[in-house]
C-alpha cells in the first residue's frame, strides 16, 4: 500500500466518523484511559469497534486510522515509524489487528522502541492473550438493553445490579421496557441493526466471516475443520439447550471431546458462544454450550428458540456486567434449578430460567439462601423476576 493510499483512507475514515454523532459508552471510558499502555478493543463483529475507533480520531489532529483487514504490509513497525518521524502522528488507532501476521511482535516492537500511542480492535478476543503484559483490553459487545434503550429511544435509565433485581429495587420506567424484549432478543440487540428492518441476513454474513476469515487468522485449522465448526454450530443452534456440552458435541459431530472443546472455546473468543462451566460436588468439568443473542435463530424460527434466547440472553448479561455464574448438576444428573449467582455484595442465590409456569417445584429438595425465577412474566411476585431486567445489569 503506498502513502497516498493510507493518507487518503485516514482523511475518508474522519470524514465518515462525523456521519455518526452518537457515541456507544464505552467512548467516555477510553477518553478517560491514562498511562503507557496501548489499549484494545475486542468485540464481535458488527458491534461498532469500527465507527468508535474512527469517533476517536476526531479527537486530535495527530491521531491516524490503520484499517488493517485489508493491509497489504506485513511489517506494520515500519509504517508506524514512518508516520510517525515523517509525517508527526503519535495516535495510532489500528482496525483488527488481528490481520496482520505476528501482530504480538510488531506491538510489542511499536511499544518498545516509539513514543506514540496506540489503540486497536480485534473481533477475536484469543488473539489478544499474549499482549496483556503491555495491553489493557476492553469489551464492546453489542447492546444491553439499558444501552439499546438510550440509542434507540432516547431514555437513560439507570443502572440495576443484581441485588437491585433480587430485592425489587427498580423503577416503574425500567417496566415500561418490557415490551422492547422480544424484538431485542430477535436481533434489536446488534449494533448494526438500528439501520436494519431484518438483522438476520446481516448476522449471517457476519458469522460467515468470522468463520472464513477471523478464525483461521489466530488458529491453524484446515477447510475441513472450519466445516465442522459450521456443523458444531448448526447442530448446537437446532438443539435445546440442555444437554449440549463437549461429549454430545463429539458424538454428533464425529470428533474428539477434544476438538469439540478446542472448538467451543475458539468461538467463545470471536462472541458467538458461552461456555458455562458446572458448579457442584463431583461433577465432570463439562461447560454447557450456549449461544450469544441472537445466534440461534439463524437455526431455529423464533417458536422453537425462544427457550434458548432465554438462557443466551441471560448469559450475555450475566458476561456484560462481570457477574459470576455457574450452571447447577448434580452427580446423577437429576434435575436442580440453572444456575449459581453471586451477586455484587458476594452473596449466592440460585436461579431458574424459564417461561411462565415455572415454580417452586424446579428447587425441590435444593437447599439455598436465595432462590428466584427469571420468566417471561412481567409481574415479581414471590421468587419470580422479569428475565429482561437483567438487561440493565451493564
Amino acid at each position: 500500500m503506498q502513502l497516498s493510499e493510507l493518507l487518503e483512507l485516514n482523511g475518508l475514515a474522519r470524514q465518515d466518523a462525523r456521519s455518526y454523532p452518537r457515541r456507544r459508552w464505552l467512548a467516555e471510558k477510553l477518553e478517560g484511559e491514562k498511562g503507557k499502555h496501548f489499549i484494545g478493543i475486542v468485540g464481535p463483529r458488527g458491534a461498532g469497534k469500527t465507527i468508535l475507533l474512527r469517533q476517536d480520531l476526531l479527537r486530535r489532529d495527530d491521531a491516524i486510522y490503520l484499517s488493517l483487514d485489508t493491509f497489504e504490509e506485513d511489517d506494520l513497525f515500519d509504517w508506524v515509524k514512518r508516520l510517525h518521524q515523517d509525517h508527526g502522528y503519535t495516535r495510532f488507532l489500528l482496525d483488527e489487528v488481528h490481520f496482520i501476521p505476528h501482530f504480538e511482535a510488531a506491538l510489542k516492537k511499536i511499544y518498545d522502541f516509539l513514543d506514540v500511542e496506540v489503540l486497536f480492535t480485534s473481533s477475536v478476543a484469543l488473539a489478544m492473550q499474549r499482549t496483556a503484559r503491555r495491553v489493557r483490553l476492553l469489551e464492546l459487545r453489542h447492546f444491553g438493553l439499558r444501552e439499546y434503550v438510550h440509542f434507540q429511544h432516547d431514555r437513560l435509565l439507570p443502572r440495576l445490579s443484581l441485588v437491585d433485581i433480587r430485592d425489587r429495587r427498580w423503577t416503574r420506567q425500567h417496566l415500561e421496557c418490557a415490551p422492547l424484549f422480544e424484538r431485542f432478543v430477535q436481533g434489536r440487540c446488534l449494533t448494526f441493526a438500528l439501520e436494519e428492518p431484518d438483522p438476520l441476513p446481516g448476522l449471517k454474513s457476519i458469522l460467515d466471516k468470522i468463520l472464513v476469515h477471523d478464525v483461521p487468522r489466530v488458529a491453524r485449522l484446515t477447510h475441513e475443520e472450519i466445516d465442522r465448526i459450521s456443523k458444531m454450530l448448526r447442530f448446537i443452534g437446532r438443539s435445546s439447550v440442555d444437554g449440549i456440552h463437549y461429549s454430545s458435541i463429539s458424538r454428533n459431530i464425529g470428533i474428539t471431546k477434544y476438538k469439540a472443546e478446542a472448538y467451543v472455546k475458539l468461538l467463545q473468543q470471536a462472541f458467538v458462544l458461552h461456555a458455562v462451566y458446572p458448579k457442584g460436588a463431583n461433577v465432570m468439568r463439562q461447560a454447557k454450550v450456549l449461544m450469544a443473542v441472537p445466534f440461534r435463530l439463524l437455526y431455529r424460527d423464533w417458536d422453537q428458540a425462544v427457550g434458548g434466547l432465554r438462557e443466551d440472553f441471560f448469559a450475555d448479561a450475566m458476561r456484560s456486567a462481570g457477574l459470576d455464574f455457574h450452571y447447577l448438576k448434580t452427580t446423577r444428573g437429576s434435575k436442580t434449578p440453572d444456575y449459581l449467582l453471586r451477586a455484587e455484595d458476594g452473596s449466592e442465590l440460585v436461579a431458574e430460567i424459564g417461561g411462565q409456569g415455572k415454580g417452586r417445584s424446579q428447587f425441590k429438595g435444593y437447599r439455598a439462601e436465595q432462590k428466584l425465577i427469571f420468566s417471561s412474566r412481567q409481574a415479581a411476585d414471590g421468587m419470580h423476576r422479569p428475565l429482561f431486567l437483567l438487561g440493565f445489569t451493564s
